[in-house]
């Protein structure tokens, strides 16, 4: 089939390219000329892994073709998936000024019927925007051209998005039509081949599916940063705690694990596009407003132990820094826990030696050339000389570090770990001082 993306960024690129790569014919449409003509070259904007790979062997191919030109990408195909990006406005809600004018663009150049399908994540009633704005725009070229607007929100999580994207756990589709239910049928054929993963709906719910799927795991990651809290202060260990309900089948083990906070592209933004919504209809999300408010404050744990330990006036001292990516296996520093890190110890005058196995060019891009900020080129090399060692992202390799290494490195042996990667009995007894989340066996709380 032939298929239009308009927008390469994540969920855009990672889409066309494995759509491409089960033998589509996938045009991707782009305003940015400098990221169109990067990736031609073979520069991909995003670290993803085996992404780099699979986008270029379709490229290559011809099967996967990358242009600025919209009337082009607008006769290409049926299919026209919209993964633009939908910044949060102001007040939190989502910015939909990029999706409604691919939606513009396309009604514009249309000559056939096109099934529209929104990818981005989307308020619920997106569609009918959609809808409305083409409608608008078809009228005043005194065309009558039938179209169609499709929900089909994404599910990937970024460090294992090319796998979700391949194997999907569900395909899900809001429509209307079910000539369009067929159209996507085969489009998804290559993907729904062991068992039917596509659950059809109406559109409206489609799109809230998107955003209540967020804001489960967001909801589960701030409700065992309030356990963690408790544990600190009642002298428990929430990694035990995190075992013992884990087990529980009903529960689960995915998206129970205290840190730092979450961050990233998704989870924040989709939870206050989800309280804007609510409060748009006159409903308080007191729920969705606490998961907000609990991870807003969880992102200040780390600077709170940091001055705990060494006063809140920070001037002279350097803070080894492991971890900048909001999670593994990505360089995305969107909303991560670094950068409410970095900027609090910055404001109390430190200095901050970081390191970070993918994410340092992204840590550049946003902050530039600062003396208070050096970009190291090992783990190793960011431990020379700092006052102690603050953990943010739980990389493989920070893993099981060789701690007689850092005890050397450090003027102290003390360790601020925000993802509870060691285990504090045995750190302990190599002489370090050790500040986790919820591990309050190991951490006097001083109210």
């Amino acid at each position: 089939m032939k298929v239009t993306v308009f927008g390469i960024g994540y969920v855009g690129l990672v889409q066309a390219a494995v759509l491409a790569e089960v033998g589509h014919d996938v045009l991707c449409i782009d305003v940015d000329e400098k990221k169109v003509e990067n990736l031609k070259k073979g520069n991909i904007p995003i670290f993803e892994p085996g992404l780099t790979p699979l986008v270029m062997s379709n490229y290559e191919s011809g099967r996967l073709k990358f242009s600025t030109n919209a009337e082009e990408g607008v006769n290409h195909g049926v299919m026209q998936f919209i993964a633009v990006g939908t910044p949060p406005d102001e007040d939190g809600s989502a910015d939909l000024k990029y999706v409604t004018a691919v939606a513009r663009t396309i009604a514009q150049h249309m000559n056939d019927h096109k099934v529209v399908i929104d990818k981005s994540t989307v308020p619920v009633g997106t569609a009918d925007r959609v809808r409305a704005v083409m409608t608008e725009t078809l009228q005043k070229r005194d065309v009558n051209i039938a179209f169609d607007v499709v929900s089909n929100p994404e599910f990937l999580k970024e460090g294992a998005a090319v796998n979700d994207c391949m194997r999907p756990e569900r395909i899900v589709v809001g429509t209307d039509n079910d000539e369009v239910v067929e159209l996507l049928r085969e489009l998804y054929e290559p993907f729904n081949r062991n068992h039917d993963r596509m659950i059809l709906m109406d559109i409206r719910s489609a799109e809230l599916t998107k955003y209540a799927a967020n804001c489960m795991l967001a909801t589960k990651i701030s409700f065992m940063n309030e356990i963690s809290n408790l544990a600190e202060r009642l002298g428990a260990d929430v990694e035990k705690v995190r075992q013992g309900i884990g087990s529980d089948s009903r529960i689960g083990y995915h998206f129970i694990y205290p840190g730092c906070g979450y961050g990233g592209s998704c989870f924040p933004k989709d939870v206050q596009a989800l309280i804007r919504t609510a409060e748009s209809i006159g409903y308080t999300p007191r729920l969705l407003q606490a998961v907000e408010d609990v991870n807003d404050s969880q992102k200040n744990k780390l600077p709170t132990f940091i001055k705990r330990h060494f006063g809140d006036d920070l001037r002279g001292k350097t803070f080894a820094l492991w971890g900048l990516a909001f999670k593994p296996n990505t360089d995305d520093m969107r909303e991560a826990s670094s950068r409410v890190l970095m900027e609090t110890l910055w404001e109390a005058g430190a200095t901050v030696q970081a390191f970070d196995p993918e994410a340092m060019d992204e840590a550049q891009r946003i902050y530039g050339h600062r003396n208070d900020l050096k970009l190291m080129g090992t783990k190793e090399a960011a431990l020379q000389g700092a006052d102690g060692l603050v953990i943010c992202t739980e990389w493989q390799n920070f893993r099981a570090p060789d701690f007689d290494v850092i005890k050397n490195a450090l003027k102290e042996p003390v360790i601020f770990d925000g993802r509870n990667l060691y285990d504090p009995e045995r750190i302990s007894k190599r002489g370090f001082t050790y500040y986790a989340i919820g591990r309050g066996a190991s951490i006097k709380i001083v109210e």
